[in-house]
C-alpha cells in the first residue's frame, strides 16, 4: 500500500485556496461580538436628542427627530445637515423617515413630505391631497408607490403622490390608526391599534391579524416581513410568524428581550433586532437566543423607538439621540488561517494514530 503524505504548509495553501468567503460562508459569526457604539446627539448637529426614526443607506443617515426636524449625515455621521418648517418640512416632528435614490420621505405631524432632490426643495402632503390625516407615523415606498402610515387609516399613492386612496376599519384594516407599514410586491403590511392588517393584492382586501390569531397584542407599532417570515413589534412582545402570519411566536422579556414594550423591528438573514423600551436586543438565530444592549453598552438612552441595519453598522434611534454601531468582525483571512491550523493539527493526528 502506498502511503501517503503531505506537509502542512501544502495543506494550508490548499485550505487557503479555498477563498475566504466559501469559509465565511460555513462559519457562524455572531453579530453581537465586540459592539462599538458612538452616540449622536444635538452636540453633533441633530435636531433634537429624542430620535425617533433612522435609516441609512451608503454613508448617508436619516435621523427623524421630536421636534427638531429631519437630521441627515451625507459622511456616516461626522457632521448633520437638519430641515425643519422653514425649508418646506410639514412638521418640526418627524416620527420616520425612508429614502430611496435622491428621494427622501419624510413622516411627520403636520403632513407627509417628500424631497425628489436630496432635501433640497419639499413637497408636503396633506388631508388636502388625500391621506387619511396629517399626523404620518411611518413611511415606505417603492417605485412610484408610497404607503404613508396616517392616523386616519393607510394612505397609498401609485403615482408618486399625486393622489392618494385611503384605507381604514370601513376596508378591513384592523384600525385606523396605523403606526407603521412595510410593502414587498402587492403585499402590505400596516401595523394598527387593531392588529396587523395584511393585503395580498395591493390593498383590494385586507385580512386582520390579532391577539385570536396568537399576536402578543392587537397594538402593533412596527412591522417588516421578508419572504413568507413576519416580524410584529407590539406593546406586549415581539411577534414573528413564519408562514405569513398563519401562526405566530411571541418573544418577551422572558425569552431575553430589554423589554415587552417594541416600538420597532428590522431582520437580516437569521439577525433580528428589536427596538424596544428597555434596550435594543438582537438575535442572530432567528429568536433562539437575545443580546440587549442599554446605555451601559454605550446607547445614548434605553428607549428605543426604531432600528436599522445595513453590513456590520446598527442604526438605533433612542431618546438620548442617534446610537450608531459598528460589528467588529475578524478579517475573513483570519478564519481562513484558522481552518488551516485546524486542517493541519488533525491531519498530524491522523498521523499519529496511523503510526501506531
Amino acid at each position: 500500500m502506498k502511503r501517503f503524505s503531505v506537509s502542512c504548509a501544502r495543506l494550508s495553501r490548499v485550505v487557503l485556496s479555498l477563498g475566504a468567503a466559501a469559509l465565511l460562508g460555513s462559519l457562524a459569526i455572531p453579530a453581537h461580538a465586540q459592539i462599538t457604539w458612538i452616540n449622536y446627539t444635538t452636540g453633533s448637529g441633530l435636531g433634537n436628542n429624542l430620535v425617533r426614526g433612522v435609516y441609512a443607506t451608503g454613508s448617508t443617515i436619516y435621523a427623524a427627530t421630536q421636534g427638531g426636524g429631519l437630521s441627515i449625515s451625507t459622511n456616516n455621521g461626522s457632521g448633520f445637515t437638519n430641515y425643519t418648517l422653514t425649508n418646506g418640512l410639514g412638521s418640526n416632528t418627524v416620527r420616520g423617515v425612508y429614502a430611496a435614490g435622491s428621494t427622501i420621505y419624510a413622516a411627520t405631524t403636520g403632513g407627509l413630505s417628500v424631497s425628489p432632490n436630496n432635501g433640497t426643495t419639499w413637497t408636503n402632503y396633506t388631508t388636502g391631497s388625500g391621506l387619511g390625516s396629517n399626523t404620518v407615523a411611518g413611511v415606505y415606498a417603492a417605485g412610484s408607490t408610497i404607503y404613508a402610515a396616517t392616523s386616519g387609516g393607510l394612505s397609498i399613492s401609485t403615482n408618486n403622490g399625486s393622489g392618494f386612496t385611503n384605507y381604514t376599519l370601513t376596508n378591513g384594516l384592523g384600525s385606523n390608526t396605523v403606526r407603521g407599514v412595510y410593502a414587498a410586491g402587492s403585499t402590505i403590511y400596516a401595523a394598527t391599534t387593531g392588529g396587523l392588517s395584511i393585503s395580498t393584492d395591493s390593498g383590494a382586501s385586507w385580512t386582520n391579524r390579532t391577539t385570536a390569531n396568537g399576536l402578543g397584542s392587537n397594538t402593533v407599532y412596527g412591522v417588516y416581513a421578508a419572504g413568507s417570515t413576519v416580524y410584529a413589534a407590539t406593546a406586549l412582545s415581539l411577534s414573528i410568524s413564519t408562514n405569513n402570519g398563519t401562526n405566530w411566536t411571541n418573544y418577551t422579556t422572558g425569552s431575553g428581550l430589554g423589554n415587552n414594550i417594541v416600538n420597532g423591528v428590522y431582520a437580516a438573514g437569521s439577525t433580528i433586532y428589536a427596538a424596544t423600551s428597555g434596550g435594543l436586543s438582537i438575535s442572530t438565530n432567528d429568536g433562539m437566543n437575545w443580546i440587549n444592549y442599554t446605555t451601559g453598552s454605550g446607547l445614548g438612552s434605553n428607549t428605543v423607538y426604531g432600528v436599522y441595519a445595513a453590513g456590520s453598522t446598527i442604526y438605533a434611534a433612542t431618546s438620548g439621540g442617534l446610537s450608531v454601531g459598528v460589528v467588529a468582525v475578524p478579517e475573513p483571512s483570519t478564519y481562513a488561517m484558522a481552518l488551516a491550523g485546524l486542517a493541519c493539527g488533525g491531519y498530524s493526528l491522523f498521523r499519529r494514530r496511523r503510526a501506531r
